[in-house]
Parts: C-alpha cells; sequence; structure tokens
C-alpha cells in the first residue's frame, strides 16, 4: 500500500504522480451558448479524451476524475438521466480505446445503486483493462469522500471486530488504497471547493483552482496548473529550511 503524507515523505517530482479533477463548468458552459445542459456534458466527454492524452504524454501515473457525486442525485431528474445515459454511452465508446492505449479503467464509489446495464459495463471495463499500467484511470461515480470513509471503517471493523483502528488500517480499505494521494488537485469552473472529493486522500495535496469550465479545459490548462504545482513548496509538516539542507 503506498505511504500515507501524514506519516512519510513522498518523493518529490516535477509532474504528479497522481492528479485529481473536479470537473465542473459544463452546465455553465451549454447555458452560455444558450444549449441545453446536456450539452455541455457531452463536450465535457471530449475534454476528458484530450487531458487522459495529455497526462499520458507528460508521465503522470494515475489520474482521478469526479464525474458524479452522492450528492448529484440531487439534481433535475431529467438531467441525472440525461448523465446516467452519457456514461453507458462513454464506457461503450472508449473502454475499448482505453484498453488499446494501455489504460486501466478503474470506477469508484457506491455503485449499487446504477442500473445493471451499467454495473455491467464497469465490470467489463475494468476486467479488460485491469493489467493495463501505461496510466490508471479513476473514475468517480456515485463517490463522496464521507462514504469513502465510512465504508473503509466499516469494512475493517467487519474483519476485525472489537479491535483498534490505526490511520493505516483505515487507508487500506478506501477506494484507491493502492494509489499514491494525488500530488495535485485541480477544480474547473471558478468554484474554490474540494465539495466531498477524496477527502482523507487530499490531507497534503497542492489545490489549483481556475475559473476555465471544464469544456474549455484544454493541454495547455493542464500545463499552466503544473507549471504552478511545481512552483509549490512541498514542506509535509518540515521548514524551508529543512528542504533546502535536503
Amino acid at each position: 500500500m503506498p505511504a500515507s503524507s501524514t506519516r512519510d515523505i513522498p518523493t518529490p517530482s516535477d509532474i504528479p504522480r497522481h492528479v485529481a479533477i473536479i470537473m465542473d463548468g459544463n452546465g455553465r458552459w451549454a447555458k452560455k451558448r444558450l444549449m441545453p445542459r446536456v450539452a455541455g456534458h457531452v463536450k465535457g466527454v471530449d475534454r476528458v479524451r484530450d487531458v487522459i492524452k495529455h497526462c499520458v504524454e507528460l508521465g503522470v501515473g494515475h489520474l482521478s476524475l469526479f464525474a458524479f457525486s452522492s450528492e448529484n442525485w440531487r439534481r433535475p431528474q431529467e438531467e441525472v438521466s440525461k448523465l446516467m445515459e452519457l456514461f453507458v454511452m462513454a464506457l461503450e465508446r472508449e473502454v475499448g480505446k482505453l484498453h488499446k492505449n494501455g489504460i486501466r479503467l478503474r470506477i469508484i464509489g457506491d455503485l449499487s445503486r446504477f442500473d445493471s446495464r451499467l454495473q455491467t459495463l464497469i465490470r467489463q471495463g475494468e476486467t479488460l483493462t485491469r493489467d493495463n499500467t501505461r496510466l490508471c484511470l479513476n473514475i468517480a461515480a456515485n463517490y463522496g469522500g464521507r462514504w469513502d470513509i465510512l465504508q473503509a471503517a466499516n469494512a475493517w471493523i467487519g474483519q476485525h471486530p472489537g479491535q483498534a483502528l490505526t490511520e493505516a488500517d483505515l487507508a487500506s480499505h478506501l477506494a484507491l488504497a493502492d494509489t499514491p494521494e494525488p500530488d495535485l488537485f485541480i477544480r474547473t469552473g471558478g468554484e474554490q471547493r474540494i465539495s466531498n472529493f477524496l477527502l482523507w486522500q487530499l490531507a497534503y495535496t497542492e489545490l489549483y483552482f481556475t475559473d476555465t469550465l471544464w469544456p474549455d479545459f484544454n493541454a495547455k490548462a493542464l500545463d499552466r496548473a503544473i507549471v504552478s504545482y511545481q512552483k509549490r513548496e512541498r514542506r509535509f509538516g518540515r521548514t524551508s529550511e529543512q528542504l533546502v539542507q535536503s
């Protein structure tokens, strides 16, 4: 299991090992163009392709995208239905391409609420790509950070009743237990919140917020985020003087 940034100091790198993104602004992008909100989500899928490709080119090992939160069920039913249809369509069209390019697909979240067709496509995609190592693409769907922590705690308690729970114990049951914690978190669309995404894992992640709406977030925009990351002083509890000495 990868080390925790609250217990160990990760090896620094100019290119983040793990990038996590909240892809915000699809609906507003469409509204500005007098289009239905779903048109923004469709355009957002195109942008996902571009960002995946650029992450591969840069040597990013893990990319986690917040596609649908546990709170997004509160949106209008018509929009939720369209999002589910788009999810099915994306899996049907994109999994083969991901596999051809050596990319592993993993869907994290409480999948029990999805219909049987969608659950089957998820299992098939994960099975087909599970041995790929070029990039691990994590799609968070019906995911919430508090849900993740709670399910991890319940899993541990169920396996070890009566035993005290440690940080390492809990971390080993999180949805991304085998993945390095994100080095860089990006949120598009102008909001400056984490919004219940990877709450445990983002403890020492560098945060980057941009007004760019997700359908406009291209490779150059990702480069700007990484340049900002490269300028950060990642101390992990140490002083600046200690960094210089090391």
